[in-house]
C-alpha cells in the first residue's frame, strides 16, 4: 500500500492505494461520514489479494485530506475529487473496469456518482447508503446551535472492540454534527431523488435491519426509486448493521464483492 496525493476542488486530497502486480479490475472506496480511508484497510488489502487495483481517499475535511473537519458545503465537491482520483487510477490502468464502493456517507457520494459517470462503471456496491435520511439527525438543523452530540461508538456494531477503536482514533471526527454539512448532505439526498435512475448498471446493496444511523426502510424506499432497469441485488444482514459488519467480520463484505463481480464479469463475457 501507498499514499498519493492530488488537487481537489477545495484542497489536497490524500487516498490509499494498493497497486497489485497483475490487477483486473479498479475498486474505488468512499468511506462514510466523520471517518478515512485508513479504516477499510481490511477491505483494500483482500480487494488486493483477488486482483483489484484499490483507491481509497480521506474525503474533504476528513483524515488526511485538507480542509475544516467534516464542513462539507457541496457534497458534488467530494463527488467531483472521486471523480478525479477514478480518472487518475484509469490512467493508470487503462482498459481496466471499475467498480465503486461506498459505505454510509460515501454510499450517498458514489450513488451521485454513478448518476453522473455511471458510464465509466462496471458495477456499484452500496454498503448501508445514507441515502434514506434519517429524522433524528435532519432534526438537528432546526437546533442553534446544534448540540454536542456525536455518533456513539457503541452503537457501530456488537463487538465492542470496533467501538473501541473507532473511539480511539486520532483520525476519526468526534466531534458534533456541523450543520453546513447536515445541509449539504440532506439537499444531496434530494437531488439524488430527483435524478436519474441508475440505468441498467449492475448494484449490489448492503444493508442492515438494525442500522441506527441509516435505517434500512427509508432506504429501501429511496433504492427503489433509483432502480431503474438496474440489476440491484439486495442483501441484508443478521440482526446488525450491515455497515458494522464490514468493520467486524473483516472480509464479509470483500467477499460479497468478489462474487457479485465474478457474476457481473462472466455476463458481460
Amino acid at each position: 500500500m501507498s499514499d498519493i496525493e492530488l488537487d481537489g476542488v477545495r484542497g489536497r486530497i490524500v487516498a490509499r492505494v494498493w497497486d497489485p502486480a497483475e490487477s483486473e479490475r479498479i475498486a474505488l472506496i468512499a468511506h462514510g461520514y466523520g471517518e478515512h480511508s485508513g479504516r477499510y484497510l481490511h477491505v483494500g488489502e483482500a480487494l488486493a489479494d483477488a486482483g483489484f487495483a484499490v483507491y481509497a481517499p480521506d474525503h474533504l475535511g476528513h483524515g488526511r485530506s485538507e480542509g475544516e473537519r467534516v464542513l462539507v458545503e457541496d457534497i458534488e465537491d467530494i463527488v467531483e475529487d472521486l471523480h478525479r482520483l477514478s480518472e487518475l487510477a484509469a490512467r493508470e490502468h487503462s482498459g481496466l473496469p471499475t467498480v465503486l464502493v461506498g459505505h454510509s456517507l460515501g454510499g450517498m457520494i458514489a450513488t451521485r456518482y454513478a448518476q453522473l459517470h455511471g458510464e465509466e462503471l462496471q458495477s456499484l456496491v452500496l454498503s448501508a447508503p445514507a441515502f434514506g435520511g434519517n429524522p433524528e439527525i435532519e432534526a438537528l438543523l432546526g437546533l442553534d446551535p446544534i448540540p454536542d452530540v456525536p455518533i456513539d461508538p457503541a452503537i457501530l456494531s456488537r463487538d465492542p472492540a470496533v467501538g473501541e477503536r473507532y473511539a480511539n482514533d486520532p483520525l476519526v471526527w468526534h466531534g458534533p454534527f456541523k450543520g453546513p454539512t447536515l445541509e449539504a448532505s440532506f439537499a444531496m439526498m434530494k437531488t439524488i431523488a430527483e435524478g436519474p435512475s441508475l440505468g441498467s448498471l449492475p448494484v449490489l446493496w448492503l444493508h442492515g435491519d438494525q442500522d441506527q444511523l441509516c435505517p434500512i426502510d427509508l432506504a429501501r424506499e429511496a433504492v427503489r426509486r433509483l432502480a431503474g432497469d438496474s440489476r440491484i441485488q439486495p442483501t441484508s444482514s443478521r440482526p446488525l448493521s450491515f455497515a458494522r459488519v464490514q468493520l467486524q467480520g473483516r472480509r464479509a463484505v470483500s467477499q460479497k464483492i468478489f462474487r457479485n463481480e465474478e457474476k457481473i464479469a462472466r455476463s458481460c463475457a
